[in-house]
């Protein structure tokens, strides 16, 4: 494997880790602010500021979409990987517990590849179709607090909808990404893209009121930067580089350990404890992906 590639995979794996601390902050922020959304706002006009200044420094320059293609796809991205998933993240974090939500979003890579194939991009194969059925189970298990019939007994609550929601809108992230991957870097596409949702966001923030920054805490200061810089700055700008890189569906494999990080993240510093069956459907979930997602090893790959 070629030392550039190798730092692809590493990279990956540490936006992973800071997605999975994301829930922690999150879950701070939700649980101590009824009005979220100037929060989501600010932590991404933060994130796009310090990727304009990396910009700056590495590229003399802001660089500027070239295209009106290039704009709707900025403004995609900004709606559904920024906007809607904030929106879903948050108001979903103030209902459910962190590491319950992260097991959720790791079903995101057999949604992506299910898109894939009905989009006509990927073939489906008796592998995909067991890892997907035994995923979409183990997703099942954990919306249901358990129970993978909750669904059916309709007793699946708003916030356990609304990380649903979160998996349907960063599947629409990663595809709009990697088309705006070609019109521009993935710096500069995570750049614009973070200005545009934060746009969106604080409209959205002024609408619903309640903002009040002198009655936030320190644990809701440090955890919007922490949003700003590391789950968003850094994190977007690795995952957007390993889909132009390495592909959508293989660089979303990496998504699995998303749930890990985010569970030992939330037994550590928020004391969560998930009950047994919720963590085998959580096993169920990766299990099922990682089967969905198993590619054989290229001649490329193995340099």
């Amino acid at each position: 494997m070629s030392e550039a590639r190798s730092l692809t995979y590493g990279k990956l794996v540490a936006a992973m880790a800071m997605w999975g601390g994301t829930w922690i902050a999150g879950r701070i922020i939700a649980q101590e602010l009824s009005a979220p959304l100037a929060i989501a706002s600010l932590r991404f006009v933060i994130a796009g500021l310090a990727l304009a200044m990396v910009a700056l420094i590495t590229e003399g320059a802001v660089p500027m979409p070239p295209s009106g293609r290039a704009w709707a796809a900025i403004w995609g991205l900004g709606f559904f990987g920024i906007f809607l998933y904030g929106l879903c993240f948050f108001f979903g974090l103030q209902r459910i517990p962190a590491g319950r939500g992260a097991l959720v979003v790791a079903l995101n890579p057999v949604v992506i590849v299910i898109t894939a194939w009905l989009l006509g991009q990927e073939r489906m194969n008796a592998r995909k179709a067991i890892g997907s059925t035994i995923a979409l189970a183990g997703c099942l298990t954990v919306i249901g607090n358990g129970d993978p019939f909750a669904l059916l007994h309709g007793t699946v609550g708003l916030g356990e909808w609304l990380i649903v929601g979160c998996v349907m809108t960063w599947t629409a992230y990663t595809f709009i990404g990697r088309r705006a991957t070609q019109l521009l870097s993935p710096l500069a596409t995570t750049l614009h893209a973070s200005l545009a949702g934060a746009l969106l966001l604080g409209i959205a923030a002024f609408i619903q009121g309640g903002i009040d920054p002198t009655a936030w805490s320190w644990r809701v200061w440090a955890s919007m930067l922490f949003l700003a810089l590391f789950g968003t700055a850094i994190a977007y700008t690795w995952f957007t580089d390993a889909v132009h890189k390495l592909g959508a569906g293989h660089a979303s494999v990496f998504i699995n350990l998303v749930p890990v990080f985010a569970v030992l993240q939330a037994a550590v510093l928020l004391d969560e404890r998930l009950g047994l069956p919720v963590l085998f459907g959580g096993l169920l979930v990766i299990a099922g992906v990682w089967l969905t997602t198993l590619q054989k090893p290229s001649l490329e790959m193995r340099k």
